[in-house]
């Protein structure tokens, strides 16, 4: 795991590295395995195996005793050392839009005298941390070092928060799974001046009585085109370095291919390459970065026999039916001379819920954690930059609740095709006849319903959601209970009341809070980016491999900000993905598209999760025998039980709720079977990041 931990101290008399005068002279402290990028009075580290060029640390010249100005960037970034400079002279006045502007991901930070500016992205897949610390504020792109560093106590109402109400920003607040470690929101900044900290937006948000302009559809199109190809091109034309030094190849084993012989020596194949699972979103990637000028593929040499070309990989999971007609897709794509077509077959071994007991403590848990194994396995055979479509359908899909944004601009007729279409996926059904009706007075009660009664009414029914779980069986279903503010998350229904209440109670202290919020839509769809953002985050962690990339270009700033220009009425229409990536690709000249392309591929990825299930039913039993969720009181462990013993035969439960109560029982095993720290030095913490959980009135759970 990479990350960045700096801090800002009260004055420049605190210390050396590490605040050396908060805990006396001569002791000190570190983050482990880190590169000092600059020193006191506010150092600042980069802690991982960050490659040469993903760091770079631009100085202004200053005259004799002005303060120090400087910018690190880190991470994949295509911005020019000049364009870097002209930026850092933009952040002195104030301007922090410029830092997060430029192509590809990363994380910007700027030192200006004793001011320290973080800047954390648009979606949330580089997200900033913060908390108190040594009479100053600590910072970190990941929580766990901080908690380490304070020595915290586990959050246990967050993690209630974040089952009930996963994509509720009001239930989740600033928080993290760590007391006391505090997160800022997307599209904000964290800025310490001597200690002081404050937390400052940067990016415009549309208010909620005011209608925003209608942009035009076809230069929203180009929009998206320009930044989803200057986001490729950052990632093509940064240096890319081959592992320092690899194990020696174990040469020809038995039943052991070229994939499978890299994950042995423990490093990808240097070069570039994608993901061609059939997904539009993946292979547009794929199409874009085989058609730029140049020669973006995998060195030679290596095994491959690709030459030049960029390596695409296909995951054909045999266990899940219905992968016949990808395949044949990724084939017809995959007939481009500039790729080469690896496809890694995988059966029971590559299900979701594999190899349960092993797997890397993540910063926080996340649906992800019981998928992890099954990606490992395709990334295995990868190459060492890699692109993955996550986020396209968070980034460019229209949230079921812009429907009522767009009834509140009194656009109607825009509703008619989406409704239809939801009607049509309901089958040949009396009740797919009042589908469209149900749908528009939903929408309308949405759009009539304001923040604060919103969110006072979700809080309301949340105590009931074990009990009175909302039917999600069909398109239309899911639609109708997205309608609204608030909703609780898939995994509610087997909370126990308790958590689920003071959930409850979160929703009703933020709805008497005064906030400037978004157009119902709107909000709802970047908190739904926000959530699949933080899990793809922790998907990098669970399923990293060393000396490999995970390139997730729909998620930079500059794509997310070209998607937000799109007009609604284009958004919600049926198919509106693949069309704008269609045209994404005949902008840079690619026409030639196999039949189905595009075609929602959602089904497959169901059905290994529920024979995933069934096939990993043993271990998820013993898993829940004595949950630690049971001894925190989030869950019964019986209730448990019998849900996974019910889905496993085939009743229609939330699949994705099961995922996730047990990835997070898996964290917080992982989490307190945990020995050592993150830090180093003689006034490091002598504990772990939970050196004893303390739950209110009920148990401690104890490390």
């Amino acid at each position: 795991m990479r990350w960045l931990v700096g801090w800002s101290s009260i004055a420049a008399s605190f210390g050396t590295v590490g605040a050396v005068g908060h805990h006396g002279e001569g002791r000190t402290v570190h983050p482990v395995g880190s590169q000092l990028l600059w020193g006191d009075p506010d150092p600042l580290w980069a802690v991982g195996d960050w490659r040469p060029d993903e760091i770079r640390v631009v100085t202004v010249a200053t005259s004799e005793g002005a303060p120090t100005t400087r910018l690190a960037v880190l991470g994949c970034c295509g911005a020019t050392d000049e364009q870097l400079r002209v930026g850092l002279l933009a952040a002195r006045g104030g301007a922090l839009r410029h830092l997060t502007a430029w192509p590809g991901s990363y994380t910007a930070v700027v030192q200006i005298g004793r001011r320290i500016t973080v800047a954390g992205d648009l979606a949330g897949a580089r997200p900033v941390f913060h908390t108190p610390w040594a009479n100053g504020t600590a910072y970190a792109t990941a929580a766990l070092p901080l908690a380490d560093l304070i020595e915290a106590q586990l959050d246990i109402g967050h993690l209630a928060a974040l089952l009930a109400c996963p994509e509720t920003p009001e239930a989740l607040g600033d928080g993290t799974p760590y007391a006391g470690v505090k997160r800022i929101p997307p599209g904000h900044a964290l800025i310490l001046r001597e200690g002081s900290r404050e937390i400052t937006g940067y990016e415009a948000v549309a208010s909620l009585a005011v209608a925003a302009p209608q942009a035009d559809p076809v230069s929203a199109v180009e929009g998206v085109r320009d930044a989803l190809v200057e986001a490729v091109r950052a990632r093509l034309t940064a240096p890319r370095h081959a592992p320092e030094t690899l194990p020696p190849d174990p040469g020809p084993v038995p039943g052991m291919g070229p994939a499978e012989r890299r994950a042995a020596r423990g490093a990808p194949v240097p070069g570039i390459g994608a993901d061609l699972s059939g997904g539009s979103a993946s292979a547009t990637l794929a199409l874009l970065a085989s058609g730029l000028p140049g020669l973006p593929g995998t060195v030679l040499g290596h095994g491959t026999g690709a030459g030049e070309r960029l390596l695409a990989v296909t995951f054909n999971d045999l266990s899940a039916p219905g992968r016949e007609d990808e395949m044949e897709r990724a084939r017809a794509i995959a007939a481009n001379p500039r790729l080469h077509h690896v496809v890694v077959a995988a059966g029971e071994e590559a299900l979701p819920y594999a190899s349960l007991e092993s797997g890397p403590l993540t910063d926080e848990p996340a649906p992800s954690l019981v998928v992890a194994e099954r990606h490992r396995r395709r990334l295995s055979a990868g190459s060492a930059d890699h692109f993955v479509g996550h986020g396209a359908r968070q980034v460019l899909d229209a949230h079921p609740a812009r429907l009522a944004d767009l009834l509140m601009d009194r656009r109607r007729r825009h509703l008619l095709r989406p409704v239809a279409a939801l009607a049509r996926a309901e089958g040949p059904s009396t009740h797919s006849l009042f589908v469209p009706l149900a749908v528009y007075r939903a929408a309308r009660r949405l759009a009539r319903t304001s923040y604060r009664t919103g969110l006072e009414t979700a809080a309301s029914l949340l105590p009931d959601a074990n009990r009175d779980a909302p039917d999600l069986d069909t398109p239309a279903d899911a639609s109708l209970a997205s309608l609204a503010w608030s909703r609780p998350g898939p995994a509610a229904r087997w909370l126990t009341g308790e958590a689920l209440a003071e959930v409850s109670v979160r929703l009703q202290e933020a709805a008497l809070r005064p906030a400037f919020v978004q157009r119902p839509g709107e909000a709802r769809a970047r908190a739904a980016l926000a959530r699949h953002a933080a899990d793809q985050r922790i998907l990098e962690q669970a399923a990293e491999i060393r000396s490999q990339r995970l390139h997730a270009p729909y998620l930079d700033n500059q794509v997310v900000r070209a998607a937000r220009a799109l007009p609604e009425s284009l958004r919600v229409q049926p198919g509106a993905r693949a069309a704008i990536l269609r045209r994404v690709l005949a902008g840079a000249g690619i026409h030639d598209l196999p039949p189905g392309w595009g075609t929602p591929s959602q089904a497959t990825s169901t059905a290994a999760g529920r024979i995933g299930l069934r096939t990993a039913l043993p271990e998820l039993i013993a898993l829940f025998d004595a949950p630690l969720l049971a001894d925190a009181g989030l869950v019964e462990a019986r209730v448990v039980r019998k849900a996974l013993r019910a889905a496993s035969e085939g009743e229609p439960l939330p699949l994705d709720g099961l995922a996730e109560l047990a990835s997070t029982e898996l964290w917080l095993r992982r989490l307190v079977t945990r020995r050592g720290t993150c830090w180093t030095g003689t006034a490091a913490p002598r504990q772990r990041a939970v050196a004893g959980v303390v739950v209110p009135a009920r148990r401690t759970l104890q490390p």
